[in-house]
């Protein structure tokens, strides 16, 4: 190893995985308002361990002088989607940012690997200000399925247990469960609509329940307790009985108490 303050060395990475994962969740939740779907399920982000480093260092014969650009995944950035469609689309997105440069791409999905991995890799040059101006970084951004990615944590978790080594038991097991993720991710994919359809269904149903709360606590605040009381027993049957369509009228009517409460002051 070696005498490098790794400290200072990793810094610049840090800030690129903590800007880079603000960056993709604010383009999910406006993927979210805009079109009332995001093909972004979640967001995480790491930096490679300095163990790790330079046991790829070594793997590939980078000099430790070369890291920077040797290495090209100290800066990681995992995006999750629900349907292998989605991954397309979110690597659409990426290529058209100007905040950042896509150096190349890597399609794990079309071209799986023998061991039956599955991801699409994005490797970008990010800019990134330090205390001594700017410096540009490389970042992998890998975008998976949540069943490639559950897939893809067992196989490094064996890896790194057998040292790169798997038997070829437990190799041939892998591939068998990458198969079956395939397939898993190949139906959810035919019933794709119908499964946004009930993930649509869902999140309306419980915003109208926290926009009925919300108002009846707007009329509590307006000292309307009597009519707030008596909503908050109107929501409660009508929640008991799952008639949402009898809360969307009861917040309509709540609107209009609340903007009686405004005009009387």
């Amino acid at each position: 190893m070696d005498g490098r303050d790794w400290s200072l060395f990793l810094q610049p990475y840090e800030q690129a995985v903590e800007e880079l994962k603000v960056k993709f969740k604010t383009m999910r939740v406006e993927l979210k308002l805009r079109e009332a779907y995001a093909p972004i399920e979640f967001v995480t982000g790491r930096v490679k361990r300095v163990s790790s480093i330079l046991d790829k260092a070594k793997r590939l014969g980078v000099a430790s002088d070369q890291l920077e650009t040797g290495i090209e995944d100290i800066a990681g950035i995992r995006i999750m989607c629900q349907f292998v469609d989605d991954i397309h689309r979110v690597a659409e997105l990426i290529r058209s940012r100007q905040d950042l440069k896509l150096v190349y791409e890597k399609d794990y999905i079309t071209n799986y690997k023998d061991s039956g991995y599955r991801s699409y890799h994005i490797i970008v040059e990010y800019p990134v200000q330090t205390a001594l101006g700017y410096k540009i970084v490389l970042a992998e951004i890998q975008i998976r399925t949540l069943a490639m990615n559950f897939w893809a944590t067992i196989e490094h978790s064996l890896n790194y247990k057998y040292k790169e080594r798997l038997p070829e038991d437990v190799r041939d097991r892998l591939k068998k469960a990458a198969e079956a993720a395939f397939l898993l991710d190949n139906e959810m994919t035919l019933i794709r609509q119908e499964i946004l359809d009930a993930q649509t269904d869902f999140e309306e149903r419980s915003n109208i329940v926290s926009r009925v709360l919300g108002g009846i606590q707007d009329l509590y605040f307006y000292h309307r307790v009597r009519e707030a009381a008596q909503y908050q027993m109107k929501f409660n049957e009508l929640f008991e009985v799952e008639d949402y369509h009898g809360l969307n009228g009861l917040y309509a009517s709540i609107q209009q108490s609340i903007a009686k409460a405004k005009k009387g002051g």
